[in-house]
């Protein structure tokens, strides 16, 4: 999994010592909760009925056992023992106090954990398949490619005031683990004929009132093509969401009102403005960005087992 150097653990530790701020300003009533408001969703936190939520995010669903032990001790100190692992690989928090949270936040920081950017109208966290890495029919670790989309899109200044959230799936396996279709944007990782690598990219799924199954907009996306292309369809779309109401801000209703074939034709004409040179991500980058996933020598099994099952009644 991706390591934290020097530079990303102090801006974690800035963001934490900013929020601690504002949340003391908050306390002592120097701010309304109209004006908090912005400032605790740009750090994950929701006021709920009887208490705040805290959302963490877990990018591509990958924790070590240092993360995985803070968020317990979180847990047992400032809320009721327990979180709740949510279906985009997050951990909510239900029962947190405002003053604690810049301490949770210090907490988070200490192990390359944070919440930012995991509510409010903004890129959330990258999702990928939950066998990532360790599953021997993906052709790429899907993993390599939601750390380049999750540096990409932290704090991006173009993209931090969307029309609405926006939510990111990526998978390389045949079969779809992580509900593609039903993202705002899908990438499924593929091999063409001639072996290169690319993207099938799809656009517009989503679920809640108006649910609706994603079109693919293009077939293959070259991978070294990935930012310049979610850049230009973020343009599309930050140009033509809706902001009147927030229940048709999503991009599918975008998608759905245009028709496939001029969304697309929209995207490809908005992408044929952008450098590339500028908007990608350099060889030399994704190497080191690679490096950090180190392949595990798991044990090969069989596709089907061939081992007895004994089934034991209880009375």
């Amino acid at each position: 999994m991706y390591r934290y150097d020097a530079i990303d653990k102090e801006f974690l530790a800035d963001r934490a010592a900013e929020f601690r701020g504002q949340v003391g300003r908050r306390l002592a009533g120097d701010l309304t909760e109209d004006q908090f408001k912005p400032l605790r969703l740009m750090n994950g936190l929701y006021l709920q009925l009887h208490a705040y939520m805290l959302r963490v995010a877990i990018p591509y669903g990958s924790l070590d056992s240092r993360q995985l032990r803070r968020l317990a001790a979180i847990g047992r100190k400032y809320d009721k023992g327990y979180g709740h692992f949510t279906t985009r690989q997050n951990l909510q928090f239900n029962w947190i106090k405002l003053g604690d949270t810049p301490d949770i936040l210090d907490d988070l920081a200490e192990v390359d954990l944070h919440a930012i950017q995991t509510s409010g109208n903004c890129i959330r966290n990258v999702t990928a398949d939950p066998y990532a890495g360790a599953t021997a029919e993906e052709i790429d670790d899907p993993r390599v490619w939601s750390e380049v989309i999750r540096q990409w899109s932290t704090l991006h200044p173009e993209f931090s005031f969307l029309p609405r959230k926006f939510k990111f799936a990526v998978t390389a396996s045949a079969k779809d683990r992580t509900a593609a279709r039903v993202h705002d944007i899908g990438l499924v990782l593929r091999r063409a004929r001639d072996g290169a690598l690319g993207f099938e990219v799809i656009v517009g799924g989503g679920q809640g009132r108006t649910p609706y199954v994603g079109p693919t907009i293009r077939e293959h996306l070259p991978v070294g093509s990935l930012l310049s292309y979610m850049q230009a369809i973020l343009r599309v779309y930050n140009r033509h969401g809706r902001r009147d109401n927030k229940y048709k801000a999503r991009i599918k209703i975008l998608v759905a009102a245009l028709g496939k074939e001029e969304f697309a034709r929209q995207v490809e004409e908005e992408w044929s403005k952008i450098d590339s040179a500028q908007a990608d991500l350099p060889d030399t980058e994704l190497a080191r960005i690679r490096a950090a996933f180190t392949p595990l020598n798991f044990e090969t099994l069989p596709a089907r087992s061939t081992g007895r099952v004994d089934l034991i009644r209880r009375k």
